[in-house]
């Protein structure tokens, strides 16, 4: 399977990671927020523990330490955590790395620290956060995948399945996805929407 997957949910309970590891999605990533070094070691405990067995990738979410205390081996970095790194401590457990970017400034710094992977956003307008970078637009996938080279790219933020086409043909690798699974009627319909979408592209 490649790393990361085209489709790739975000989402923010280890009962979510549970729900698509059973549907079989490739990667998850599971972003809590504002967790204490405990709790963070204990939801991506419990996370791995329920991708055990099966196709899933579990992407811890800023928490490195934890991921690293936990054994997990994918780690996805904002730019404020990335100041905060140790990039060494990192490497040495073998965590493979994906670095969140907005801007060309951003995007400088994320590729100085040589990730797996790299993430643009937001796409669209997202209402889940509130962002300081404005949408970047289609347009801006095929200039950044052209920054990038090899690298795998990620686009992220206010996503629809609908939009899919589009975007992998502007250039992306990938697409994370957050609200259009979880504050969606039917999140199991439209995870095995995407999964086709994927296996289409296979």
């Amino acid at each position: 399977m490649p790393y990361p997957d085209r489709f790739y949910p975000v989402v923010d309970s280890v009962a979510w990671v549970a729900r698509l590891a059973a549907l079989g999605v490739g990667t998850v990533q599971l972003r809590a927020k504002d967790l204490d070094d405990a709790g963070a070691l204990q939801i991506v405990t419990d996370a791995l523990e329920v991708t055990k067995g099966t196709a899933t990738k579990l992407v811890v979410n800023d928490y490195w330490r934890a991921a690293i205390v936990a054994g997990a081996k994918h780690l996805h970095l904002g730019q404020e955590d990335l100041a905060d790194a140790d990039l060494g401590a990192i490497r040495e457990a073998r965590l493979s790395l994906g670095i969140s970017t907005h801007d060309d400034e951003e995007l400088a710094t994320a590729l100085r620290a040589k990730p797996d992977y790299i993430a643009l956003g937001p796409i669209f307008p997202t209402t889940l956060k509130s962002m300081r970078f404005a949408p970047q637009g289609i347009p801006r996938i095929t200039e950044w995948k052209k920054r990038v080279g090899n690298i795998p790219l990620v686009a992220i933020g206010g996503i629809k399945f609908e939009q899919a086409s589009a975007i992998f043909a502007a250039g992306a690798d990938s697409i994370a996805v957050v609200s259009d699974v979880t504050q969606n009627a039917d999140p199991d319909a439209r995870v095995r929407q995407w999964l086709g979408q994927d296996a289409e592209a296979a």
